[in-house]
């Protein structure tokens, strides 16, 4: 009897392909499955969902073993997972999609920005099980080793069951202080945040002002404790199970009158 093949495993992020937070998901999951890499060619942060509707892309091979194959692309993450399920893989589907692991957090509002969350709801809407990693300190020499483990539980986990139809997961890891541990894992609703003192302006020598998106984060309940900004504040790792399907289904019914004359 022909042995089973190994999963295949599609990997990207919006922090680039030589991001180390990338490379060490890819050393935590080698002996796991087969993986694909397809990741921009540099940082793609806030990109979200967005991908290239209006210039040309290009995809360049960066390495090839047994098992592993990286692949550069000049768009969005996004882009990056079409061109992978489109051209690399001509319709072959992944058994899973990981993106990260990100440099910096993903949690509260911040899930609708994330190209790290793009990757996974690009996957999502192609109905491939996908997972957003990501890590709470922004430094590009971060420390991933002590994600390994739970990285690697969530994956097998998600290997073995899938995930329900429409559903993605967005995983978060909050920077451990040396020789702490996580707490656990706590299943979480997003944060209700807010960015503030978004932009700081700056004046050209030459005589015009320039602008940079910068700002800081306002949690808006700190008091509550199910919420993924919680768990990460109190030594958790937070996993928010993240839909496609964003219809308020409560305000259907609250908004009839909006269709009466």
């Amino acid at each position: 009897m022909a042995d089973e093949p190994r999963p295949l495993i599609l990997i990207s992020n919006d922090d680039g392909y030589q991001a180390k937070g990338l490379r060490s998901l890819v050393a935590m999951l080698r002996d796991m499955a087969d993986i694909l890499v397809c990741a921009p060619d540099g940082a793609r942060s806030g990109f979200s969902c967005a991908f290239s509707a209006t210039v040309p892309l290009r995809l360049s091979k960066m390495s090839e073993e047994e098992g592993l194959s990286v692949w550069a692309g000049t768009g969005t993450p996004t882009d990056c997972v079409k061109l992978a399920l489109s051209v690399l893989l001509k319709g072959r589907k992944p058994d899973m999609v990981i993106g990260g692991i990100n440099h910096g957090d993903n949690a509260s509002v911040n899930t609708h920005y994330s190209g790290t969350m793009g990757v996974v709801l690009e996957g999502c809407m192609k109905y491939i099980p996908s997972v957003a990693f990501s890590l709470c300190d922004v430094s590009p020499n971060a420390d991933f080793e002590p994600l390994r483990a739970i990285v690697r539980r969530i994956t097998a986990k998600v290997l073995a069951e899938g995930l329900p139809k429409g559903v993605c997961l967005n995983v978060n890891f909050p920077l451990l202080k040396a020789g702490a541990r996580y707490e656990g894992i706590r299943l979480c609703r997003m944060s209700a945040g807010t960015w503030t003192n978004e932009i700081t302006t700056c004046h050209h020598p030459r005589g015009y002002d320039y602008y940079w998106m910068v700002g800081h984060y306002q949690n808006d309940e700190p008091d509550a404790t199910d919420t993924d900004r919680w768990a990460l504040a109190n030594g958790y790792v937070s996993v928010t199970p993240t839909r496609i399907d964003i219809t308020d289904y409560d305000a259907l019914s609250t908004l009839a009158s909006l269709t009466q004359p």
